[in-house]
Order: structure tokens, then C-alpha cells, then sequence
């Protein structure tokens, strides 16, 4: 299973949720709301959830084993990065009197 593309939707600076993602596979499966957090030791990702009647949050949608985990944790913070990139080489709009 190959990612195919990864959609990177930047947040407000509120806390420490940078933005959320979408994830593609094969062009035929998508995960949404993947959330890319600011944590003490830097950058992370932290997968769909829900609060379940317990109060605990458990993941929806999650790697099965650490080396998926880590091939999709690299490839998302590298689509973070290069989001980041384009929208701070990007012109501001004018702004209207």
C-alpha cells in the first residue's frame, strides 16, 4: 500500500495543533483528520479519535506496526514542512483602502 498524496490544512496557532491531513492510499482509500501536534521534543502525528463513553480517546484509523508508522509519520511532517514553505514564499494579497 503506497501513499498517493497527502493534503495538509494548516491551523490557526491555538495550542499545539499545527494542522490536520488527509492521507490517500493507492489513489482508493482515504484517512482524514490527521493532526500534526507541536510537542516538547518537536513535531508529531497524532491519528483520527474519538472520546469513547470511558473518557479515554481511542484511535479510529491507526498504523499496525512501527514502520508504517514511522513512513507515514516522515512523509506527512515533510508535506507539513513544504506547506509551510510555500505559504511563507507566498505574496501577500494586497490589501484594499
Amino acid at each position: 500500500m503506497k501513499i498517493t498524496d497527502i493534503r495538509v490544512r494548516k491551523v490557526a496557532k491555538q495550542g499545539k495543533m499545527r494542522a490536520v491531513v488527509s492521507v490517500t492510499f493507492d489513489n482508493e482509500f482515504v484517512v482524514h483528520d490527521i493532526k500534526v501536534i507541536e510537542g516538547d521534543r518537536g513535531l508529531f502525528i497524532a491519528m483520527p479519535s474519538k472520546k469513547s463513553a470511558d473518557g479515554e480517546y481511542r484511535d479510529i484509523a491507526h498504523p499496525i506496526n512501527s514502520d508504517m508508522r514511522g513512513l507515514l509519520q516522515t512523509q506527512i511532517l515533510e508535506a507539513f514542512d513544504k506547506a509551510s514553505e510555500e505559504a511563507d514564499e507566498a505574496p501577500e494579497a494586497p490589501v484594499e483602502a
